[in-house]
Formats: C-alpha cells, sequence, structure tokens
C-alpha cells in the first residue's frame, strides 16, 4: 500500500505539468479508491512521517530541480507546484533545507559556472 501511495504522489508532483484540480487528500483517495484517513494512517505508521511530510519533501526536491535548471521564476514555480503563495514555498523550502530559494539558486548557479570551467 505503501508504494502505491508513493506511486501517486511522485508523478503526481516530478511529472505532472498541472497540479490536480481537487486537493492531495482527495486526489490520492480518489486514485487508489480508499478512504484518505486509512491511507494516512497506514502510511505514519509504516513511514514515520505523514503523508504531507512526503508530499512536502519532495515538493521541495522539485523546487530544487527547477531553480537549478533557472527556467521558471519563483512565482512561476509557485503555481506550478500548486502553492498560494511564493511566500508560503519559501517558507516551506528553508524550513526543509535551511536555505532560501534564492540562496540555494545563487549556491547551484556558482557551482555549475564553476564546472562549466574546468
Amino acid at each position: 500500500m505503501i508504494e502505491k501511495i508513493k506511486g501517486v504522489i511522485i508523478p503526481m508532483i516530478h511529472f505532472s505539468e498541472e497540479p490536480p484540480k481537487v486537493n492531495y487528500s482527495d486526489y490520492i483517495s480518489e486514485i487508489l479508491g480508499y478512504d484518505y484517513t486509512y491511507l494516512a494512517n497506514t502510511f505514519s505508521e509504516v513511514t514515520g512521517i505523514t503523508i504531507q511530510q512526503f508530499i512536502i519533501i519532495h515538493k521541495i526536491e522539485k523546487i530544487k530541480e527547477l531553480l537549478f535548471y533557472d527556467e521558471l521564476n519563483l512565482t512561476e514555480i509557485s503555481y506550478k507546484l500548486h502553492y498560494s503563495r511564493v511566500a508560503h514555498l519559501s517558507s516551506q523550502f528553508k524550513k526543509i533545507t535551511v536555505l532560501t530559494p534564492s540562496f540555494y539558486k545563487s549556491l547551484k548557479k556558482n557551482k555549475r559556472r564553476l564546472l562549466e570551467n574546468l
């Protein structure tokens, strides 16, 4: 069951062009055909984190990827990943990485330049 839940979340975040039209809990429940409370409790018991925490971790990884490739600005990334505001995205990003998105982007840009000059 855990792999099925992950199998819904990971493509939803990493490969979907549009966020789901419903909230994540309804989407996951609808796709898997189980009550969300059951899914959430099972996921938490087995993994030690909530489905919401798993989603946030993967959203942060996607943000890192998008910042690295520098094709979208933070407003566009915020929309793409279904954040209500850039400030909310930035707050979650900093909570997980301890860096602001802008600082992370500058670090990656400097690393990319360094690699290009080798």
